[in-house]
């Protein structure tokens, strides 16, 4: 018989379950996704560090786990939050169930709970943190610990998913420093299969340190918590557009790029994660299916008074947020979705043709 578990939210809302994964207690920003496959890519997307996650689709599981599939070298989430937690699964190319994945990774879950509302309350209410417990069913206990969490508002993460040592990838004749900020092995391989030797640097690293690779072209990776808290990475990004190189950034580095150009980021209410959120390319006309995964912005006010330096090239079409920007001037673009999409539409590769070109 499954163990009971708790979920309980900042606002004091409670769900009752059963026991998912590992028996423990786990803490983060609460945040659902609506994909309807890629729940390993999730799981492992660094991006989701210090957040619980809430599966939209009802069966999580059921395809079992692969571990090429993996998008980082762990489990990333804090915790997770379906309908349906399938440890039988059908695929036979598949290494282990969820149920053992999870255990392996020490990571805590709730099933059976009514994910429809979960997802309409937090919907409502916005972004706010949460706690799940089956092995302390205590209700007020579990409130006062939930008050404890950290806002993820002013939070800086990126540093703490990132690579400590610098390694090379692919052997192509144009190479491109990677900062990151918790890059996704999915990137990685888009830019050496398009022929782009790769150096990953740990997240801190200094433009003066990276230079002595000499690359063609930088790239700010995606990555967790709030951009506005990494001073570090928008002094050195700034550094790097002053280089007059090529410059890609995706999702955090994104955020990263419009920070360096003076124009502020804000907290979302909900954010956008999932692999159906249709973008508008302004300068093609044309609509992309994108996958996405994010609770901060780039200032759509902001960025209107900026308009001599930076350019609005891809818009969100269910919101009017900004998807994507272009540095005038210079050959630095980012965009706030993930084109390399694992999985997911492929509509948004183009951009790292276009950023190779660049180089």
């Amino acid at each position: 018989m499954q163990k009971e578990a708790i979920l309980v939210l900042e606002d004091g809302t409670v769900f009752k379950g059963k026991a998912a994964g590992k028996i423990g207690t786990t803490t983060g920003e609460i945040c659902f996704n609506t994909g309807m496959t890629g729940y390993q890519e999730i799981f492992t997307d660094p991006s989701y560090f210090g957040q619980i996650l809430v599966a939209t689709n009802v069966h999580i599981g059921n395809y079992g786990i692969k571990e090429a599939e993996d998008e980082s070298n762990s489990i990333k989430i804090s915790g997770l939050i379906c309908k349906d937690f399938n440890e039988k699964y059908s695929r036979p190319q598949a290494d282990y169930s969820i149920q053992e994945y999870f255990e392996n990774e020490n990571l805590v879950g709730i099933s059976d709970v009514d994910t429809r509302s979960i997802v309409r309350h937090i919907r409502n209410k916005g972004a706010m943190n949460a706690i799940i417990s089956s092995d302390n069913l205590d209700i007020k206990e579990l409130k006062k610990l939930v008050k404890k969490v950290p806002s993820m508002k002013g939070l800086e993460l990126a540093s703490k998913v990132s690579t400590n040592d610098t390694y090379v990838l692919g052997d192509g004749d144009k190479k491109v420093a990677v900062l990151d900020f918790g890059t996704k092995r999915n990137i990685l391989r888009n830019f050496t299969k398009r022929g782009v030797k790769v150096k990953v640097f740990p997240a801190k690293t200094s433009l003066d340190e990276i230079k002595k690779w000499s690359p063609d072209g930088y790239f700010l990776s995606n990555g967790p918590g709030d951009p506005s808290a990494m001073d570090y990475a928008i002094e050195t990004t700034k550094q790097i557009l002053k280089e007059d190189k090529p410059v890609f950034g995706i999702c955090l580095g994104h955020q990263i790029l419009a920070l360096a150009m003076d124009i502020p980021t804000y907290k979302m209410h909900n954010g956008h994660r999932g692999i159906n959120h249709p973008v508008q390319n302004l300068i093609t006309g044309k609509c992309e299916v994108t996958s996405q995964n994010h609770g901060f912005g780039v200032s759509p006010e902001a960025i209107k008074k900026h308009s001599d330096t930076v350019e609005v090239t891809h818009v969100n079409l269910n919101d009017d947020t900004i998807e994507g920007i272009k540095v005038k001037g210079k050959n630095a673009f980012s965009v706030q979705y993930h084109p390399e999409a694992a999985p997911g539409p492929h509509d948004s590769r183009y951009l790292f043709d276009d950023f190779v070109k660049l180089l």
